[in-house]
């Protein structure tokens, strides 16, 4: 098992590697003083919405509830929040990306994500895969969850997707046939 930096250092190098060969169309990490993020996993993060609300976003830890190892005000990395878990969260100019690194066929399929959203919002499951927060009164759409994508370390593309249950959003995938480490990308922004 990995612990401390060097569970981090592990997470953040597997991010990297895929990252960088995504290319430079990728979110920037930033530091974003709109953007808060609470001492362990399951405290989550509050992002801003486009009409200058926040939403809550949680991160569901079956295996424990880690607390973060902080690189940067913009880059902590959350170590063993389920078997062969982490998550490496980073801030972004307009939201929060919480990616997700499975370092082996342990690791669960499905990772949850409670929101909570402020009064008047709601959650819209768009064509893309992904979720718009909704301004309901107004049908405005003030924030994103983008559809999420995955690959293995030889960047092959590896199926993920969304569903709504109850307040959270889960994320399914489906990792058997993989080259570990595997990364998926949920990514919100306003």
């Amino acid at each position: 098992m990995r612990h401390g930096r060097d569970g981090a250092a592990t997470a953040v190098n597997a991010a990297s590697q895929i990252l960088v060969a995504r290319g430079k169309y990728e979110p920037q990490e930033r530091d974003n003083p709109e953007v808060t993020w609470g001492a362990r996993a399951s405290e989550g993060v509050w992002v801003p919405t486009k009409d200058g609300q926040h939403i809550h976003i949680r991160i569901d830890c079956p295996a424990a509830d880690p607390a973060a190892t902080v690189l940067r005000p913009s880059l902590r990395v959350f170590v063993g929040i389920e078997t062969d878990t982490d998550i490496v969260a980073q801030t972004t100019g307009n939201g929060v990306r919480l990616l997700t690194v499975v370092h082996g066929p342990n690791a669960p399929t499905e990772f949850r994500f409670p929101v909570s959203l402020a009064d008047g919002l709601s959650l819209e499951a768009m064509p893309s895969g992904g979720f718009d927060v909704v301004h309901t009164r107004f049908g405005a759409t003030v924030g994103r969850f983008y559809s999420p994508w995955a690959c293995d370390t030889m960047f092959r593309h590896v199926k993920a997707e969304y569903r709504l249950d109850g307040g959270a959003i889960v994320l399914r995938v489906p990792h058997e046939d993989a080259a570990y480490p595997v990364l998926v990308d949920p990514l919100y922004a306003r």
